[in-house]
């Protein structure tokens, strides 16, 4: 029986990658019925709203979403192309896959970085004797997804009840109290101790199950104590259940320099939100950059896979698409694994692990080319190139 998938193109080359991303699932053999959402900028610029209520109910109804990608812009630029008859209403612009997550508590963030063989963007170092080495690399980040500093929680001029508070605080007494408070803005960094456990637990979970040896949990205990600290503290607590996988922790600044140094030693990374997305797009730098880091989010009942790239809205303005859609098609596998069908799945990725090892088809960035309509003459492959090539190899 077919399923019901919520396809939400959004802003830029969204719809492109999406476009490809089902194809291949079509030609995979999945059978699903899609049902188009409304999400992004030009939802912002003509209704005050980028993430409208129908396309949440889509989402309450279905429960399963595949993403593209969308614009975010500063509040200045936000409100600039605000439609002239909604500028008067004190509407905020809000990226809508934050509001998205939060509303669906989607707060479990997976990001596989896995190198394939053969892709000429794969990190390589100098070994013994000046030999060449590429290791292996091959990280899950485990990504909090709706606390820390994502949460939404601030202020410019904060308001007398939040100054009052805040002045209750020796630190921010001793070193603030001298500056107007419309010279200050203030972002809150929350965790809660269930949504730590639960972050944890999947990653450990996840280790286990697929033969991961390590968790690491990457904050920055030593200097912010009270939210990393949580975060550290769980994490010693739930590893006990889990005596096969070993718990490692790292500060956020060291790792991104340890993941150059020896990028193969680590399998499951967790962190909050902000440093989550930091070290993810580290290790996704280490297999050949956004083109390949895909992602999930998932919640209790809810779940939206996208790939972890922007909207890039030039490329979306050339005749023929140029940009990488694997990141996208490996998200589409993601989802395949959540609902079960992991034989799809791994045929999936099967086929694009050889059209990259084979390289007869590359995009521009596997070539290391600057993007631009020319590439397409100077041997790269186009986005629908790239997903022919993929289909004949399944």
């Amino acid at each position: 029986m077919a399923r019901t998938v919520v396809t939400m193109p959004g802003d830029g080359i969204g719809g492109a990658v999406l476009e490809q991303a089902l194809r291949v699932l079509e030609a995979a053999g999945f059978k699903a019925d899609y049902v188009h959402a409304d999400i992004g900028w030009e939802y912002w610029k003509r209704e005050g709203n980028p993430l409208p209520d129908r396309t949440l109910d889509l989402l309450e109804k279905h429960r399963i979403a595949l993403f593209g990608a969308i614009t975010s812009k500063p509040k200045d630029k936000a409100l600039a192309e605000l439609d002239p008859s909604l500028r008067d209403r004190g509407l905020v612009y809000y990226s809508p896959i934050v509001a998205m997550r939060q509303h669906f508590d989607l707060d479990i963030c997976i990001r596989p970085c896995k190198a394939f063989r053969g892709n000429p963007l794969n990190f390589i170092r100098r070994g013994p004797g000046d030999t060449v080495e590429e290791p292996p690399v091959d990280v899950v980040v485990f990504r909090q997804n709706t606390e820390g500093l994502y949460g939404g929680v601030e202020w410019t001029a904060p308001p007398d009840s939040v100054y009052d508070a805040l002045m209750s605080h020796p630190k921010f007494r001793a070193n603030f109290s001298r500056v107007p408070r419309q010279d200050l803005a203030v972002s809150t960094r929350i965790f809660s101790r269930n949504a730590c456990r639960r972050i944890l637990t999947a990653a450990f979970e996840y280790a286990r199950e697929y033969g991961y040896r390590s968790v690491t949990i990457c904050e920055k205990p030593n200097v912010i104590r009270e939210t990393s600290g949580m975060m550290t503290e769980e994490g010693r607590n739930i590893s006990g259940k889990y005596p096969e996988v070993e718990l490692w922790e790292t500060n956020i600044d060291a790792q991104m320099m340890w993941l150059t140094k020896n990028p193969e030693d680590y399998g499951v990374v967790v962190s909050g939100n902000m440093f989550g997305d930091i070290v993810s797009d580290g290790f996704a730098g280490l297999v050949g950059g956004l083109g390949f880091a895909c992602s999930a989010n998932i919640g209790e009942e809810v779940a939206v896979f996208e790939p972890t790239h922007g909207s890039a809205p030039k490329y979306a303005e050339y005749d023929v698409s140029i940009v990488n859609p694997m990141a996208m098609i490996l998200s589409a596998c993601m989802m395949l694994d959540h609902i079960g069908e992991r034989d799809r799945a791994a045929g999936i990725r099967k086929a694009v692990a050889r059209v990259i090892e084979e390289g007869r088809v590359r995009s521009y960035d596997m070539l290391k080319l600057k993007g631009s309509p020319e590439v397409l003459r100077q041997g790269a492959s186009s986005t629908e190139q790239i997903t022919d090539a993929i289909i004949a190899a399944m």
